[in-house]
């Protein structure tokens, strides 16, 4: 596989380095964070006059009809900053919904950065497994009645609108019978509870009671959102892979200049061979989540789902090894400094840590590859 950038890849990536490099010093990410949204409404419009907002929306929609490698090279620059505006959940996610199921209305507003969108799927009882859905929708005239419990969802204390999955029929864990419903932020019996994440970014609890919605509400067919909703995780899979690569850079980046400096018994301890090992270690663990981290993002639009789907849960197990044995070994190799607030090695292990258990962990996704591998075997 050819994992080298094109020509216009590497000219994004010098466009969005050139934004973090100028809107996201330690100081001003502690500003952004301090805000009554959780990040910058100023960067957020920023990133939609670079166009990097309808980046993977259609064309049609005012965006550039970007491929999943284009979302990681934005992603990876991301993680090198610890970006915290809605990027994931919004355009990633959301975006990805929107392009399945169709709503240019909504796609031209994401993509001109009018409109913020969360997307409410998990619950408590569930965990990992997406098709595990209690909420309900009962039909109510010409719309739609919907009750039930949303947890962990990204931003989405901040968003405008938020698209919930909601059980039109079958039971539980039956992945026929699930729907998708854009409700906004001020509807009658819709309450939503935000909280900040150990890794400076937002979720909100959001309870349904008997919140009405219209028909129009309803993205897509009715009882057939399931297929819309796996895509959509999966391409945020390959993005956070991308976003813990460009973490991972960073710490050992940082590590590396504290071996060079710090002065023990009048010689910098980078000349030590046991840490010059440690390092080498890290380094194949990086080099390792990074190939996975292209393998995921190179699938991410694959129309064979197993396939996709194999690729996106390796890349996952790798991304929260590598990701928890870096920040393990950044930390160690600092020492004390390294747990403090005011030093960013710390926060940089916090975000891997997100990421590890973000869409799934390690555990769950190493057990989906071998039941997607059994599925192969079966089908040979």
């Amino acid at each position: 596989m050819d994992f080298r950038l094109s020509d216009e890849q590497r000219l994004l990536q010098e466009q969005v380095g050139r934004f973090i490099a100028g809107e996201y010093t330690p100081e001003k990410r502690r500003t952004y964070m301090k805000q009554a949204d959780g990040f910058s409404r100023d960067n957020w419009r920023k990133l939609a006059e670079l166009g990097l907002l309808g980046l993977p929306l259609p064309e049609s929609a005012g965006g550039s009809a970007g491929s999943a490698i284009d979302v990681m090279v934005v992603m990876e620059q991301f993680g090198r900053s610890l970006v915290v505006e809605p990027y994931l959940g919004s355009v990633v996610l959301c975006g990805s919904i929107l392009k399945q199921l169709g709503a240019a209305d909504l796609l031209a507003r994401l993509a001109a950065g009018d409109v913020l969108l969360a997307f409410a799927h998990g619950e408590r009882q569930a965990r990992y497994t997406l098709d595990d859905v209690e909420t309900a929708a009962r039909r109510d005239g010409d719309g739609f009645v919907l009750n039930g419990q949303k947890s962990v969802v990204l931003h989405g204390d901040s968003a405008d609108a938020l698209i919930i999955s909601a059980r039109t029929s079958g039971a539980s864990r039956d992945r026929h019978g699930l729907s998708l419903f854009v409700v906004p932020r001020g509807a009658k019996g819709l309450t939503v509870r935000g909280s900040p994440t150990i890794d400076g970014l937002r979720s909100a609890e959001v309870a349904l009671a008997d919140v009405r919605v219209g028909a129009d509400a309803l993205l897509g067919p009715p009882d057939r959102a399931y297929p819309a909703i796996e895509r959509a995780v999966d391409a945020a899979i390959a993005a956070v892979c991308a976003e813990a690569v460009g973490a991972m850079a960073v710490l050992i980046e940082t590590t590396l200049d504290y071996l060079k400096t710090r002065q023990q018994f009048g010689a910098p301890i980078g000349r030590n061979q046991a840490l010059q090992h440690r390092m080498v270690d890290v380094q194949i663990a990086y080099e390792q989540a990074k190939s996975m981290a292209c393998l995921a993002a190179m699938t991410a639009d694959s129309d064979d789902d197993t396939a996709r789907r194999r690729a996106i849960s390796a890349a996952k197990v790798q991304i929260g090894r590598s990701g928890k044995f870096i920040g393990q070994q950044a930390v160690q190799l600092h020492g004390g400094i390294a747990m403090t607030d005011e030093y960013k090695v710390g926060h940089y292990f916090k975000r891997l840590t997100m990421i590890g258990a973000q869409f799934g962990d390690t555990d769950h996704h190493l057990g989906l590859f071998a039941a997607l591998a059994g599925m192969d075997a079966e089908a040979a």
